[in-house]
């Protein structure tokens, strides 16, 4: 099995079980989930990319294939692979709908995933392949797959990668650099050089603030938030029909817009047909989005030291843009 990645190019895969996985319709939903949630609301959405490639499915495919080149166990390249399989329609927008999720810290799937994930094809899988559920699911024993912020880990690394590729000019040119310039020891990932650690570290906290936590995703998650809660309240909508995708929830709501003039304005309000403003002296709305930045190790002489340990500055950096970034939104109507 082959697959042209938009970050790591030809992705070639023979081991039975991962092929078995991507094969499942657990995992094909997540070609139709938007990684950043709904983008018709974000940055750059008319990007030259197609909408598959921005998916959680090239993500997830990503992460394995980013745990396969660095020599992962398997069984962790398989927790790379299903780690998103939990994700609802839009993402996560979803964590401004159901109280599973926060605000502050975009945890609805991480949450519900081990409830999820055994309600799916998976297990069974596990079973043939006589794979432990239970060691495989636990993200304590596979820490080049995950890790805590500020740290670096595969996930982080492929979804940073991703969206530079993918939106930034001259993105391809950077995201080999870095790719060139990582490497693993004793499970940590690391970069050659300070220059190269500090590069990676500015892009991340830069690419975070104008897309992650920046004013648009604001925007997107309250307005689709809102949209969504809204379509559930009224009961147009199940919860269980948030685990379809994007597509087929929007399908089963955009059923009521004739008849209901409040959901069709916060329809209009996802696309951009009502403006907004960041307004903390005039408000309709207030709005919290998790802020990520990371602090690399690299190696110096021999010996792994992170940024913040040499870098004072960064230090204060990362206690600045750790804390989640609030908005406060106005809408024309």
């Amino acid at each position: 099995m082959k697959f042209d990645d938009l970050v790591y190019g030809e992705v070639k895969i023979s081991d039975p079980v991962i092929i078995e996985i991507l094969n499942t319709q657990t995992m094909q939903r997540l070609k139709k989930i938007d990684a950043a949630g709904y983008r018709p609301l974000w940055l750059k959405p008319d990007a030259p990319v197609k909408d598959e490639q921005l998916s959680r499915f090239p993500h997830s495919l990503g992460v394995y294939a980013l745990l396969n080149c660095y020599g992962a166990p398997i069984e962790e390249q398989i927790a790379g692979l299903i780690h998103d399989i939990s994700h609802s329609a839009f993402s996560h927008c979803i964590d401004y709908v159901l109280s599973a999720g926060s605000e502050k810290h975009h945890d609805h799937q991480d949450n519900i995933f081990e409830e999820y994930i055994k309600k799916t094809e998976i297990p069974d899988i596990f079973k043939k392949y006589n794979l432990d559920i239970g060691y495989i699911i636990d993200d304590s024993h596979f820490p080049l797959k995950e890790t805590q912020l500020p740290d670096l880990c595969a996930d982080r690394i492929d979804y940073i990668l991703r969206t530079l590729t993918a939106f930034e000019d001259g993105g391809i040119a950077e995201k080999n650099y870095y790719l060139n310039h990582l490497k693993v020891k004793n499970n940590i990932w690391f970069f050659d050089s300070f220059e190269s650690a500090m590069k990676f570290a500015r892009m991340f906290m830069r690419i975070n603030n104008e897309y992650y936590s920046g004013f648009a995703s604001a925007l997107m998650f309250r307005a689709v938030g809102d949209y969504l809660k809204y379509a559930l309240e009224k009961k147009y909508i199940s919860e269980t029909n948030l685990y379809s995708t994007d597509k087929e929830v929007l399908e089963m709501i955009s059923r009521y817009h004739g008849s209901d003039e409040h959901l069709k304005k916060l329809f209009d309000r996802m696309n951009k047909k009502i403006g907004c403003k960041n307004n903390p002296d005039d408000y309709e709305a207030t709005i919290f989005c998790k802020s990520r930045i990371v602090d690399p190790y690299f190696m110096d002489s021999g010996q792994l030291k992170r940024l913040s340990d040499v870098d004072s500055a960064w230090k204060e950096e990362i206690a600045i843009q750790s804390k989640p970034k609030q908005y406060f939104l106005k809408f024309n109507r």
